[in-house]
């Protein structure tokens, strides 16, 4: 006990210490029903765990979430830990990697949903370039094609790669790596975690969770929902993403960044000419994959290192800042409608001036390393934190639950539990304005307070 610790401060630090045991019948509360939440139900579910409920304002697949895409990019790996000595000399990132490739390749729930296409990464300057070869090569050079200039038409069936790639290099790695269609991974996690018993209040005020409950002793008891109810528990897990920040005090550890998208409808006629293709992504330009196959539309994605909300839509003018405020809108920026017509333009110009189908904002919440954080609270030993997806979230759906169950269950491997801390001395004097590795046309980040021009695009739907 340091010199300035009272006697009920000691008393009350062992009172924390100390979290109710924890049963397979104990009630537990997820709050947020997005891509960590669905993982984290469904790992509840196959634990055994029978009194689960998972609360979110927003119906599932939720609007907001991340996850709700048609698709999103994703790459396995054949490394797989020994459980001898040399695991302890992998990076952490690849074991993380391996047991997300498992859920891929092996899990009834998830491998339907992936695609293995292959996967182009590109760049257009030289420094840009040099971060692909140290980034996104992760295997023997051996596996990889290189490509530069118009050599990239190659990889994709004649007529669809028609733009002149001016600047461009990269790698073309044929197998292993492709997307996967997310909001169907994602769905197919929430319904067999249902279908494990696990409840999901979602879509009304009832799953709308407006605090936390706090005990006597300062620990987490469950949360309050906006029709009025108290939700007990015990254990409270916090898979809320970017909007986890507006519940509890991170210490600066989260920065809620939103990404833009947009689709482009095809006709029937050119949706077997645009099978089954390579992912193509340039960290400068953007990255599409291939139509969806219930829509038909082309989604392109245009790269920058992302917006925030520190002066923009839900923002009180005369009020103090309150951080990066996520927001929904199925809208983006024309600036940024101009980018994915630009990248259009290098790679594939017949569809540069095709008019919009949908378009959103898509949030994520970036941590100072963009390592995730996945630990109980040191101030509350009955609240569990899966938050900071940091923009590679989604990708491990297939394994991320079960770290945060691991944790819960106080058995997460020591090199997770490392990796993963509550680490508030990383956000001591936080640069919001950090590029975190990113690369895009506009080489800074971006706030929605900025914005003057949004598009216009009419789409009537959901997703």
């Amino acid at each position: 006990m340091g010199s300035g610790q009272s006697h009920s401060e000691e008393l009350k630090s062992e009172k924390l210490s100390t979290p109710p045991p924890l049963e397979k019948d104990s009630p537990i509360v997820v709050v947020g029903a997005g891509t960590w939440g669905a993982s984290t139900a469904l790992y509840l579910g196959r634990r055994g765990y029978t009194n689960v409920v998972v609360l979110d304002p927003h119906p599932y697949p939720s609007p907001i979430s991340a996850g709700n895409d048609v698709n999103k990019i994703a790459e396995t790996i054949s490394w797989r830990p020994s459980g001898g000595e040399e695991d302890d000399r992998v990076p952490v990132e690849t074991h993380i990697a391996a047991r997300t490739s498992e859920g891929w390749l092996n899990d009834p729930v998830f491998k339907p949903y992936y695609h293995d296409t292959g996967f182009i990464a590109a760049a257009s300057t030289p420094d840009a370039y040099e971060f692909v070869k140290e980034h996104e090569i992760t295997e023997d050079m051996s596996e990889y094609v290189p490509l530069a200039g118009t050599e990239f038409r190659q990889a994709m069936p004649e007529g669809v790669l028609t733009g002149e790639f001016p600047n461009w290099k990269g790698f073309w790695k044929k197998r292993g790596a492709g997307w996967v269609h997310a909001c169907n991974a994602y769905v197919s996690a929430a319904e067999e975690a249902q279908r494990l018993g696990v409840r999901f209040l979602t879509g009304t005020p009832e799953g709308k969770v407006t605090g936390l409950l706090y005990g006597d002793n300062g620990d987490v008891v469950g949360v309050t929902t906006a029709d009025g109810k108290e939700h007990r528990a015990t254990r409270t897990i916090m898979t809320a993403g970017p909007y986890a920040d507006q519940l509890l005090d991170f210490k600066d550890q989260l920065r809620p960044t939103a990404w833009t998208l947009a689709h482009i409808k095809m006709e029937p006629s050119e949706l077997p000419l645009y099978k089954n293709l390579p992912v193509l992504f340039n960290v400068e330009r953007g990255f599409f994959m291939e139509p969806d196959e219930e829509h038909h539309e082309l989604k392109i994605c245009d790269e920058h290192p992302g917006y925030t909300n520190f002066k923009g839509p839900c923002h009180d003018p005369a009020a103090e800042s309150s951080g990066s405020i996520p927001f929904a809108k199925h809208q983006i920026p024309e600036a940024s409608e101009q980018r994915v017509r630009n990248f259009l333009r290098e790679t594939m110009p017949q569809l540069a001036d095709r008019p919009f189908a949908f378009a959103r904002i898509c949030w994520c919440a970036d941590t100072p390393d963009r390592r995730f954080l996945i630990d109980t609270h040191p101030d509350h030993p009955s609240l569990v934190l899966g938050v900071g997806g940091s923009g590679h979230g989604f990708a491990h759906i297939t394994s991320i639950g079960g770290f945060i169950v691991d944790e819960l269950e106080g058995r997460l491997e020591k090199r997770f539990k490392e990796a993963f801390r509550w680490r508030p001395e990383t956000a001591v004097n936080r640069d919001w304005r950090d590029l975190q590795g990113r690369w895009g046309v506009e080489r800074r980040v971006m706030d929605f307070g900025e914005v003057k021009e949004w598009t216009q695009v009419r789409d009537g739907r959901d997703y």
